[in-house]
């Protein structure tokens, strides 16, 4: 909650706040480095495993049954976006393949120490079904310019994640914690709760944070600065794109 709905509700109460790019066509944007996406993508996944098998702080069944969790939903949620891909739009694709890792790795992690193999697979099916529908669908119908699919991957994953976790979670990885299908529907509430409450903080507080920078220092960028380009107006530094 605090990390992945939190950044995908700011990052869309500052879409709409900011506004789209200049000349934004609501098309995707070609990546630039496929390559460099795969390696962002590997080191995602396998530096995901720190923070949700080694939570714990103890090298123990707990943190092996949270490294398997977070392994199996990650490669079943990258499974699911290649035959979304394949069958809605005729082609798998190597970014569908590490967009859906992330979404499963989002996912998962409210719910690595609480759930077992098949939970995992399950929450990676359902957060890529999603998932896939928020980007490839709902951006496109409202038009909002999320380039990097934050709200779209990373707080609709989040969201998914932390309600799933309330009907998954099984009382065979921790007694003490069972969800909704293990006969405790409170966690789901408390789940629920948290998730809205969340939802709710971080809108607020970014619509405030963005009206008190905005008027000290200014936010959006200038058009002759987006023409010329950000990476020369705000840091003095040229990126430049490889013919292939």
């Amino acid at each position: 909650t605090v990390v992945h709905i939190n950044a995908g509700i700011l990052a869309l109460v500052m879409i709409l706040m900011i506004g789209s790019r200049r000349n934004y066509n609501n098309h995707p944007t070609a990546p630039h480095n496929i390559p460099l996406v795969v390696i962002g993508a590997a080191l995602l996944w396998f530096g995901w495993f720190g923070f949700n098998a080694g939570s714990g702080l103890a090298a123990d069944g707990l943190a092996i049954s949270a490294f398997l969790a977070t392994h199996v939903a990650t490669a079943t949620a990258a499974f699911t976006w290649v035959l979304l891909d394949w069958s809605i739009n005729k082609k798998p694709t190597v970014i569908g393949i590490c967009t859906g890792a992330v979404a499963g790795l989002v996912a998962v992690t409210p719910a690595a120490g609480f759930v077992g193999v098949v939970g995992a697979v399950v929450i990676g099916i359902i957060v890529t079904v999603v998932c896939f529908f928020m980007v490839s669908v709902v951006k496109h119908k409202f038009g909002y310019d999320d380039s990097l699919d934050a709200f779209g991957v990373h707080g609709i994953g989040g969201i998914i994640g932390a309600l799933l976790t309330g009907f998954l979670a099984t009382p065979a990885i921790q007694s003490s914690y069972s969800g909704l299908f293990y006969g405790n529907h409170k966690q789901l509430w408390i789940q629920l709760v948290a998730t809205v409450a969340t939802i709710i903080f971080s809108g607020v507080m970014t619509f405030v944070l963005y009206k008190i920078v905005d008027s000290l220092v200014g936010i959006r960028a200038t058009q002759k600065e987006e023409i010329a380009g950000l990476d020369i107006t705000q840091h003095n530094e040229m990126a430049l794109a490889e013919s292939d």
